[in-house]
């Protein structure tokens, strides 16, 4: 990330753990354009995305949340603590003009979906996932007009044709930032439908993160947690609710 006219940042500092930062060497982050697309602007010269695009979107909420992101930076530019604008580099380098890839990846998560493979035993578990499961299947069988096939079980279960080709369908309807924020909703949770349910307003990210984590949260009621696996947990819901806030902000 860089600006038009820096060809080189400000002398670097290396932080404790990991590789060296840039200096921050603007004054102000902005936002320049009337109408879309909305570029996010350095003391007034434009940002580049790593392959050297122009960083600029079609949502000018989503590019002025952007510059804040960029006019929070302290001494140092650290993308870690810049998700919008990451999720944006993506999209712009990689998911623009790839679009049907990105799409056919979240038709697989649907494909085998964490809320149609049930558990076996014990009882409690499989009514929890019930509880969470079945309402999220219920409304995706209206939404898109077919049904699911839900298992006890781990064997893969193919889904009929027509309820895949429906997905596709409502993906098809979707621009490169909204499919990137569901791609990634969907590759942190396992399923497509809690990408799609939070999407269309369906299932609040709270909620949609517990259905995610039923069968996480009973192993860890009935056998504690493990300290590693609790921060790559942390770690995911930060990913998490950014790609949640993306989603919302690139809405025409």
């Amino acid at each position: 990330m860089s600006a038009d006219s820096e060809d080189r940042f400000a002398p670097m500092r290396r932080e404790p753990k990991g590789p060296p930062l840039p200096r921050r060497f603007y004054k102000t982050a902005a936002v320049a354009g009337d109408a879309a697309p909305y570029a996010v602007t350095l003391d007034g010269r434009a940002v580049k995305t790593p392959l050297r695009r122009l960083l600029a979107v079609p949502y000018r909420a989503l590019a002025e949340a952007m510059a804040v992101e960029w006019q929070r930076q302290d001494e140092v530019i650290d993308p870690a603590k810049m998700p919008l604008t990451r999720l944006a580099n993506t999209v712009l380098d990689r998911v623009m003009g790839d679009e049907a890839r990105i799409a056919a990846e979240i038709i697989q998560y649907a494909g085998s979906d964490l809320v149609c493979y049930r558990a076996e035993a014990p009882v409690g578990l499989i009514a929890r996932e019930a509880a969470h499961w079945d309402p999220i299947l219920t409304w995706a069988g209206i939404k898109l007009s077919h049904p699911f096939i839900a298992v006890s079980g781990l064997i893969h279960q193919p889904q009929p044709a027509p309820t895949l080709q429906a997905v596709a369908d409502h993906l098809a309807a979707r621009d490169a930032f909204a499919l990137a924020a569901v791609h990634n909703l969907a590759s942190l949770t396992g399923s497509a439908l809690l990408a799609i349910a939070i999407e269309a307003g369906e299932l609040a990210p709270d909620a949609a993160w517990a259905a995610a984590h039923v069968d996480e949260d009973w192993q860890i009621e009935h056998w504690g947690a493990d300290d590693e696996a609790q921060r790559r947990r942390q770690a995911r819901r930060v990913e998490f609710d950014a790609a949640v806030e993306f989603m919302g902000l690139a809405r025409g």
